[in-house]
């Protein structure tokens, strides 16, 4: 599954506080979102993360990500095949 359709998840603004999101390319900054939502997102963003890029991208930015430390990367790894990834 790729990426959604859907404009922009729906995620607190504080998440991205210094980005101006009237503007944001939630596609283009896919890296930026999603390492944001791993390190300090709550279960209705992990949520969000994976309908709006699927399971597939989320797991290659945390794969490749060097912001994020190795618990982080596990963490993801091991959620999105959980059953709280049920909607």
């Amino acid at each position: 599954m790729g990426i959604s359709q859907k404009a922009v998840p729906q995620i607190r603004r504080h998440l991205l506080w210094e980005y101006d999101l009237d503007a944001f390319d939630y596609l283009r900054s896919k890296k930026i979102v999603i390492e944001r939502i791993i390190e300090r997102g709550n279960l209705k963003e992990w949520k969000e993360m994976l309908l709006f890029y699927g399971k597939e991208t989320v797991l290659e930015v945390a794969r490749a990500s060097k912001q994020l430390d190795r618990k982080e990367k596990n963490f993801t790894e091991i959620f999105v095949d959980s059953e709280f990834n049920a909607a």
